[in-house]
């Protein structure tokens, strides 16, 4: 675990520019909340809504994520009303925010925008769960939130917008079509609500006070995953991570919570502790997020050891909730939605080797570059979904074992792509006869794991000589590598007539 984060690689830094710029975001937002004079409550409000802004607006492109920046108030402070207004109403209120949590894994079926607006509707009804907000307080509130916005918004789209000197990222949808995408996020959101139903009659007999911290932790361990074994792993590390948070937490909230300036320094670190290593360890930004909390009931002037220890309980309803709700909900196995991603993975590999082919024959538009940063996201998802199979806990010895190869094969794959297209971005290369027969080849060695033709007809090679490496030739090399890996994919792959890691 501490390998993932301090040696996991941050190519071009992006890890470390985000996380900067989520502190320097959120710094400067609650430093304006200070200087309007408004109340802590307020600032931390702000603060939420910034950090939010900041963190979940994934959309692919620059002027997306400004647009969907522009349409948080738009789900927040409608939310944030309802909120305020049903504080004294407890059945309509818990009611309220079952609806909530539904409605925002719906949203999903929108994307990155929907996703987005999802969680920020959510966060906005737990804060005022967290603050015990009332309509009274709303103008402030409400102020606090669109100041604290504009003043993300300025850092994120003005003063240090490094997404506009990149590459557009390649936008990944979840191969499905646009049916069993429906069906896949309205599953998701019946059980995210019969699972956060779960956590908040549970966690209020735990606290009648604190009760919403089990639904928070029902509602985070379902994002982003999509089969119940990803749950399951992501619920264990969701306690993990808040055990390990509270234990630090002993050690530095405790002792320095009532020193603001200490305490500005520590939530200052966790929120980029947050932001670093959300892409890299779950377990380490919940650990993060929960010193970060802890500093935060501190400066409210409510922390004490039994609070912390309150937090691991209701964080394990929820994580009970989350898991109940996908093993017996509408459940979604973990092998169908691997070998989902794992097709989808060799059909990418398929389109930048046809990409790599197109320029060496001298076509000017193709550019597999563009297909190696998507195959990198798809890998992502490829690693996430078989999450519960290599898990070291995990009692399937054996389909760990498979898994992890297919895993070590991807990344050869990977591997040797990046340096096809690397190679062949040289103007220089050769367009040899030798090389489309050899990309030829490696595009029927995928489909041929896949079963079918990833566009157009099945290229016929049988008429070609194979290609003789010889040195000082790198795309054959690469070529021939990718190919042996493809082979050697189909031991795992190939137990079945279909792809099957998971199964």
């Amino acid at each position: 675990m501490l390998k993932r984060v301090f040696v996991a690689p941050d190519p071009g830094r992006l890890r470390l520019r985000f996380a900067a710029r989520g502190v320097l975001g959120i710094s400067l937002a609650v430093a304006l909340c200070g200087l309007a004079g408004h109340s802590l409550v307020a600032a931390i409000t702000g603060g939420l809504a910034a950090l939010l802004a900041l963190f979940t607006v994934t959309d692919a492109t620059v002027r997306g994520q400004a647009v969907t920046t522009a349409l948080l108030p738009a789900v927040g402070l409608p939310v944030l009303g309802l909120a305020a207004a049903l504080h004294d109403v407890p059945v309509a209120r818990d009611l309220a925010f079952l609806a909530v949590v539904g409605a925002g894994v719906y949203a999903r079926r929108w994307g990155p925008r929907g996703h987005s607006l999802g969680v920020f509707a959510f966060m906005t009804f737990f804060a005022a769960q967290f603050l015990h907000t009332v309509p009274d307080q709303l103008p402030e509130l409400y102020a606090a939130v669109l100041l604290s916005l504009a003043a993300a918004s300025v850092v994120r789209f003005g003063l240090w917008c490094y997404e506009r000197r990149l590459p557009a990222p390649a936008a990944v949808a979840a191969p499905t079509g646009g049916g069993r995408l429906a069906r896949i996020t309205t599953r998701q959101a019946v059980q995210a609500t019969v699972g956060a139903g779960f956590a908040l009659a549970a966690g209020q007999v735990l606290s009648d006070q604190r009760w919403y911290w089990a639904v928070g932790a029902t509602w985070w361990v379902f994002v982003n995953t999509t089969s119940r074994g990803e749950t399951v792993v992501r619920g264990f590390r969701r306690f993990l991570g808040t055990v390990l948070g509270i234990v630090l937490g002993f050690v530095v909230a405790v002792p320095l919570h009532d020193q603001p300036a200490a305490a500005a320094v520590i939530v200052a670190l966790s929120v980029f502790g947050i932001f670093y290593t959300a892409a890299v360890s779950y377990t380490w930004m919940m650990l993060a997020v929960t010193v970060m909390a802890s500093m935060l009931y501190g400066l409210l002037g409510v922390l004490d050891p039994a609070l912390l220890a309150l937090r691991v309980g209701e964080t394990a309803v929820g994580a009970l909730g989350a898991v109940l709700a996908v093993l017996l909900v509408l459940p979604v196995t973990t092998h169908s939605v691997t070998d989902a991603w794992v097709e989808r993975a060799l059909r990418c590999v398929h389109a930048c080797t046809a990409e790599a082919a197109a320029r060496l024959a001298g076509s000017p538009t193709a550019d597999p570059a563009r297909r190696v940063a998507e195959l990198e996201s798809i890998l992502g998802r490829v690693r996430l979904s078989l999450a519960p199979l290599v898990h070291p806990f995990s009692p399937m010895r054996a389909r760990m074992g498979r898994a992890r190869h297919v895993l070590a094969l991807l990344d050869d794959c990977a591997r040797e792509v990046r340096g096809l297209a690397s190679v062949v971005a040289d103007p220089e290369a050769s367009h040899d006869a030798r090389l489309a027969a050899a990309c030829w080849r490696v595009e029927t060695a995928v489909e041929a794991l896949t079963d079918a033709p990833a566009g157009g007809q099945r290229r016929r090679t049988a008429s070609v000589a194979v290609p003789q490496l010889v040195e000082g030739e790198p795309v054959l090399a690469h070529l021939h590598a990718l190919e042996q890996a493809l082979l050697e994919l189909a031991v795992p792959l190939r137990g079945s007539n279909r792809v099957a890691v998971g199964a």
